[in-house]
């Protein structure tokens, strides 16, 4: 695969995931209890779970299809 190639999935994968990251951050803010919002914030791996718990599906979904996007691109860009 070519350079140029492996450069856009690992920037698009790592948008999408930042992307719903911030999106589920923002969600989990306007529900109660709040402090889970900062907690996915500084602990990544928090943020689908609880997202999923709160009926986000869909921002879990993408946040889970972005860090596996980024961590297979990056893993095609090694080799």
């Amino acid at each position: 695969m070519s350079d140029g190639l492996v450069f856009i999935a690992v920037v698009g994968a790592f948008a999408i995931a930042v992307t719903a990251h911030v999106a589920i951050v923002f969600g989990l803010a306007m529900r109660r209890p709040r402090w889970r919002a900062v907690v996915a914030l500084l602990v990544p791996p928090f943020a689908p779970y609880w997202a999923v718990r709160e009926q986000m599906r869909f921002r879990a979904a993408m946040w889970v299809v972005g860090v596996v996007g980024y961590a297979a691109a990056r893993l095609l860009g090694r080799g």
